[in-house]
């Protein structure tokens, strides 16, 4: 599911910052998944930001290969089409 999204959300050289969490909540209540891309200048690494973010904001990592990772988290709003996990 998560290999044909294209990243909704772009990291760039500074890192993590509120504003970028921010986006990502966002986007996982409006998706539901969400794969974010960090540029190579970044300072911080895929998997460190992965972390941070489940962290912030109580997602569930699904996968980080490269400079891209993706998270997941249940959404509560109407007329969407959910996930659901096995």
């Amino acid at each position: 599911m998560a290999n044909s999204l294209r990243p909704c959300v772009t990291v760039g050289k500074g890192a993590l910052t509120q504003s970028v969490v921010k986006e990502i909540e966002t986007a996982l209540y409006h998706r539901e998944l969400v794969k974010v891309a960090a540029l190579k200048s970044c300072e911080t690494s895929a998997r460190e930001m992965c972390d941070e973010v489940c962290r912030y904001l109580n997602c569930q990592p699904v996968s980080c290969v490269g400079n891209r990772f993706v998270v997941y988290k249940f959404s509560d709003k109407e007329g969407i089409e959910h996930i659901v996990l096995d």
